[in-house]
């Protein structure tokens, strides 16, 4: 089968595609699913460079969608889920970057009819991130009205954010480069704009006073949630743009990780700061289905736009790469596998 494999961390020259790997097998309790796309998001790109250490060689990507190809035999528990070949399913399981992936049958989520599979693809890992930043990390801190900040709302992850912090109820600042400002103006209720930096994932945080424009948009007050997927170049601002008893979410490293920082560096707000990942939020099976099917019910109400912005065949996996850390994303980005 097609598959992309790293055999050693590093840059885009890790990146190892091959017509000829083995089909996975289907142990007990998994499913084999063919694959039709596999989502890019930043965190393949930790994995490939050795930032998030795996045991190598392995097949990259944590993200995918297909149908049930086959199930195990002699297997209780395929009856017990419902699980059918055939079965249109999406799933955020390591293995993605192939033909087939073997996926635990209870990680895998049932895609509506009327949900095309690229949609639903983008819906797992940026979807299902954007819903827990949105509803969870800041339950009972943040409360309808308040003021939130939102990085790079230009990307996947952070269009999806600030939308869905709107259908809470939440007013929304969000950033945004020059480049990408003119398609998110209405996903957020104060746009930041940026200057872009030449091949970067990131705009010059350094091109505007983030702190006094978020001060003056706030009326003086700060920002009850900071949601910041940029890490090193925009911790100190986020810090800084905190309301009283504000919530810093440090959740990516676009920019490089954020450094070690003292306590008391949090007193002058009395704030908190998290720095959470998605498995974590969706530990069960019940919560899991919980967050998809809303995710998946606002595209259906037509309340959440989902953007795909490129898809890449699985041959040309290091274009794709390439196009994201040089700061390509005005939403999702995914291989077509074929």
């Amino acid at each position: 089968m097609k598959a992309v494999l790293v055999h050693s961390p590093g840059g885009l020259e890790a990146l190892r595609y091959t017509p000829h790997h083995p089909i996975p097998p289907c142990p007990r309790g998994h499913i084999l699913i063919r694959n039709e796309y596999a989502g890019l998001n930043f965190i393949d790109t930790y994995h490939r460079s050795g930032l998030y250490p795996r045991e190598t060689p392995f097949v990259l990507g944590q993200e995918g969608g297909g149908v049930v190809a086959s199930l195990p035999e002699n297997d209780d528990s395929v009856a017990r889920w419902g699980w059918k070949t055939g079965d249109r399913v999406v799933y955020g399981s390591f293995g993605s970057y192939a033909e087939f992936t073997a996926v635990p049958m209870d990680r895998a989520i049932p895609v509506p009819e009327d949900i095309e599979m690229e949609t639903a693809v983008a819906c797992v890992t940026q979807g299902l991130t954007a819903h827990y930043l949105s509803s969870s990390v800041g339950d009972g801190l943040v409360r309808t009205g308040d003021w939130v900040l939102v990085y790079a709302v230009g990307g996947g992850t952070g269009q999806w954010t600030a939308q869905m912090c709107k259908l809470r109820g939440f007013r929304v600042i969000g950033t945004a480069s020059r480049g990408k400002a003119p398609d998110v103006t209405n996903v957020c209720d104060e746009l930041i704009v940026l200057e872009n930096v030449k091949s970067k994932s990131y705009a010059d945080y350094t091109s505007v006073d983030i702190v006094s424009r978020v001060r003056e948009i706030t009326n003086g007050h700060g920002c009850k949630l900071i949601i910041d997927g940029v890490g090193k170049a925009t911790y100190e601002i986020s810090l800084n743009c905190l309301a009283t008893r504000g919530l810093f979410v440090s959740f990516g490293n676009a920019s490089g990780a954020v450094p070690p920082f003292p306590v008391l560096r949090l007193l002058p707000q009395s704030a908190y700061v998290t720095r959470p990942k998605l498995n974590d939020y969706v530990r069960t099976r019940e919560e899991l289905m919980e967050r998809a099917d809303e995710v998946f019910g606002w595209v259906r109400e037509g309340k959440l736009k989902i953007r795909v912005d490129r898809v890449f065949a699985l041959e040309d996996v290091k274009d794709g790469h390439e196009y994201l850390e040089n700061g390509g994303g005005n939403g999702k980005i995914l291989f077509k596998i074929e």
